[in-house]
């Protein structure tokens, strides 16, 4: 009944504290103005590509021959491509898949990493050396050209382009999460939880988790945009979706023979893959400013 008040009170002082230490960070994201444009920017993004059913004046797909590669106009803001479709229904419908290609690879990575990093630096020793050999050794392979091996031979498919990017991008995530759990698990707040009889796992997901999540979720908000570049990467190579499918990489794929007569075919689509990528980058870094255990400690 003792220990059950004790964790009770633990419990309730760790929460005001996290409460405390979220008000300053999220003051810092706040005071970092690109980070908030640039978050604007990625909610437009997004919205719009959530909505493009109903926002688009046409369908993706949609053929017209009497306007082959014809420059910006009133029907067409953006031109269209070689088969006559909107530039920028398919820039819009693009977003779709290479946003959530991006995010969902990440998760996948961000998920496996955790659960792998964490297992490996809480039980140390020969686990800890055996996990850690195993990512070494899967370090050692050359990704992008497994990528585009798998690609190859099972392309086609948004799942398989997700699956590939998030499976090859966990290790460097496992590692950073066994540094944080091996700096964490001999704390007073591990050794008070192990003296009041948590398991392992209690221990592990109530505890050591957490307290690792800030470097996690800075390295998978950046991430993201590595994500991004691999899809439009693979896209571009002919390795990723379908060509018929609308993806920023896609467009880009589809206007290299138009870069002398049509440059906005190619330009247009690399600009908006850039701005991602780099509003990505500015919110990863506030969130580093405002993640950062030392700052909040110092009250800053």
């Amino acid at each position: 009944m003792i220990s059950s008040a004790v964790e009770e009170v633990a419990r309730c002082r760790g929460q005001a504290c996290r409460h405390d230490a979220a008000c300053r960070g999220w003051d810092r994201f706040r005071a970092h103005r690109p980070a908030i444009v640039a978050a604007a920017v990625m909610a437009t993004l997004a919205a719009l590509a959530a909505l493009a059913p109903w926002i688009t004046p046409y369908q993706p797909g949609a053929i017209d021959l009497h306007h082959v590669a014809a420059p910006p106009n009133p029907a067409h803001p953006l031109g269209t491509d070689e088969l006559g479709r909107d530039v920028l229904t398919r820039i819009v419908w693009g977003g779709r898949i290479s946003l959530a290609a991006g995010v969902s690879a990440m998760l996948i990575a961000a998920t496996v990493g955790i659960a792998y990093g964490a297992v490996s630096g809480f039980y140390g020793g020969l686990v800890d050396s055996l996990m850690m050999q195993a990512v070494d050794f899967l370090l050692s392979f050359p990704a992008i050209v497994v990528l585009l091996i798998l690609a190859s031979a099972y392309h086609g498919s948004v799942l398989n382009v997700i699956l590939y990017i998030g499976l090859f991008g966990w290790m460097g995530m496992a590692r950073l999460v066994r540094a944080q759990v091996l700096s964490l698990r001999e704390r007073d707040f591990v050794v008070a939880a192990r003296s009041l009889g948590a398991s392992n796992l209690r221990i592990l997901v109530r505890h050591l988790v957490p307290n690792a999540l800030a470097p996690v979720i800075v390295a998978t908000t950046l991430g993201v945009a590595g994500a991004m570049l691999i899809e439009a990467m693979l896209d571009f190579l002919g390795f990723g979706v379908s060509p018929d499918t609308p993806t920023w990489g896609n467009l880009m794929t589809n206007a290299e023979s138009y870069f002398t007569t049509a440059p906005l075919l190619a330009i247009t689509p690399g600009l908006v893959i850039t701005t991602a990528v780099v509003c990505v980058h500015f919110i990863g870094d506030a969130l580093r400013d405002a993640l950062d255990p030392y700052a909040n400690r110092s009250g800053r």
